[in-house]
């Protein structure tokens, strides 16, 4: 039975563990809240009390943070992992991040002679926990190779990019389509709604046009209810948008309609919704448009 290690076992790497169990590997996890470890100890998750614990005799350790922050001092930082692992093991950087970071904790991996690779997923934590979404690796060739079984375990599909850092930059290129197709999504339902056509019939409609896309069949029954459990928590998101319009800005690539929706979803995690799903982005459309929900 080959041992991986996951730190940050929040929705999206407590998806990623489900799935490593399902196929048979051992999964140590650490996070620094204990409750989200506990939560998969039924399904055989192993609790580790530190990173270091989670990195013992690991085939590979994955990340999966949060944050810039987060991501550079697990990794990096004083007792991080590139000290505490193992040398055989490969420190898999699956949070989204900055290219220019997840270069910068590849040349810190390799420094210490640990493999790394720059491999962030396209797809909500549910879509992932039933094997339904995309890995986007950067790296070692070889390196990708060795880890394909793991990925195989996760998702059906694992597409190479690159370097380190390229598979990043895919990550956000990805997300930017999920933020606008998302808040065009939200503002053709409010039109249609403010008119008079109720949501779910709205839905109807689109899914048999040339409109239809899989954030309408992902968050479109979110918007139609008015109900937001988070599959990808907003606040999280605004992150997320922050490094697209700061990597637009670094090689020169305007991105108007970024800056716009980044203006939008801030506004619904300003008024209440950052823990929400980023389709609750509706909300504030709503709001500009004087449209109330029936039993409101």
């Amino acid at each position: 039975m080959r041992r991986i290690g996951i730190v940050g076992v929040g929705l999206l790497g407590s998806a990623v563990a489900s799935r490593l169990l399902q196929h048979g590997f051992e999964v140590r996890g650490y996070d620094i809240r204990p409750e989200q470890v506990e939560a998969l100890r039924p399904q055989g998750l192993r609790p580790a009390a530190s990173l270091a614990e989670a990195a013992v005799g690991a085939e590979a350790v994955f990340t999966i943070l949060p944050s810039l922050e987060s991501a550079e001092q697990v990794v990096r930082g004083p007792g991080g992992l590139v000290e505490t692992a193992p040398r055989e093991a490969t420190l898999i950087q699956m949070s989204t991040i900055s290219p220019d970071l997840t270069r910068r904790l590849g040349e810190a991996a390799a420094a210490k002679g640990l493999g790394f690779l720059d491999a962030p997923m396209s797809g909500t934590s549910a879509m992932v926990a039933r094997g339904d979404c995309t890995i986007l690796v950067g790296g070692d060739p070889a390196c990708v190779e060795r880890c394909r079984p793991i990925f195989a375990a996760i998702a059906p599909r694992t597409v190479y990019v690159g370097t380190v850092g390229m598979a990043s930059l895919a990550k956000l290129v990805t997300n930017l389509l999920v933020a606008l197709n998302t808040a065009a999504l939200a503002e053709a339902l409010v039109l249609g709604a403010k008119g008079g056509i109720d949501p779910a019939t709205m839905l109807d409609v689109l899914a048999g046009t040339a409109a239809a896309s899989r954030m309408m069949e992902i968050r479109g029954p979110l918007m139609a209810t008015g109900e937001f459990p988070a599959q990808m928590k907003l606040d999280l998101f605004l992150k997320d948008l922050r490094l697209m319009l700061d990597e637009g800005q670094r090689l020169g690539v305007p991105l108007p309609l970024t800056s716009t929706a980044q203006q939008l979803y801030a506004a619904a995690a300003a008024a209440g919704a950052g823990s929400q799903d980023l389709a609750a982005v509706i909300t504030t459309l709503e709001r500009l448009a004087d449209l109330t929900r029936p039993g409101e």
